[in-house]
């Protein structure tokens, strides 16, 4: 059930879901601007862990600033203390939704892609490693060109910063996590997760436009 109102936002509708949150359509009145709300799904709330990575979130998206990144307004809690993410509202289509349709041909294929690399350059360069790079996770917003599109990477949920080991300088390995069918074998194996891994899958979504 659509809730009517987090916290001071006023909600419209449920806009998608997910392992990690529920996404609603609010409006900020202050502002008079549309924001995406997502909040933890109740089954996990009171999960300690899923509430770090929920904040770690916030944390990692507000420190990236980048045209084709999805920016944080802020980390909120409602009247009951339960968290939230202020976010970006983007309206558009995902690329999977696009892909669905029809393949993309070759120049719209390397434009997506040369913007999708600028975000992860971007969060790379913050020591940043998306970690669930997919169609569903990249949204184009027609831009007023002709044909044209803005690029945006959404779902920082499973991102993580790249850690090392003081002692040893190696890069610490965990569990696999991710969608597989985008994982490097390195992130399928529990590996290291390194920018890289990011790269891996965006050359699987090229294929995946391009056929």
């Amino acid at each position: 059930m659509t809730p009517e109102r987090i916290g001071p936002y006023p909600i419209e509708r449920e806009i998608g879901r997910g392992g990690m949150g529920v996404v609603y359509l609010g409006r900020d009145t202050r502002l008079d601007r549309r924001v995406a709300i997502k909040v933890l799904p109740v089954a996990f709330a009171a999960d300690p862990e899923r509430l770090a990575r929920f904040e770690r979130e916030a944390r990692l998206v507000a420190s990236l600033n980048h045209p084709n990144i999805a920016g944080i307004y802020g980390i909120e809690e409602d009247q009951e203390g339960n968290r939230f993410l202020a976010l970006e509202y983007v309206d558009g289509d995902t690329l999977a939704e696009r892909i669905e349709r029809a393949p993309l041909s070759l120049d719209e294929t390397l434009d997506v892609c040369r913007q999708v690399a600028a975000a992860l350059e971007a969060a790379h360069e913050g020591g940043v490693v998306h970690r669930d790079l997919k169609p569903a996770n990249v949204f184009l917003v027609p831009d007023g060109r002709p044909g044209g599109r803005e690029v945006k990477l959404l779902d920082f949920g499973l991102a993580k910063r790249a850690t090392t080991d003081r002692r040893t300088g190696q890069t610490l390995t965990g569990l696999a996590v991710g969608t597989p069918e985008y994982m490097a074998p390195e992130q399928a194996r529990g590996g290291a997760v390194t920018p890289p891994t990011d790269l891996y899958a965006l050359g699987v979504m090229a294929f995946e436009m391009l056929s």
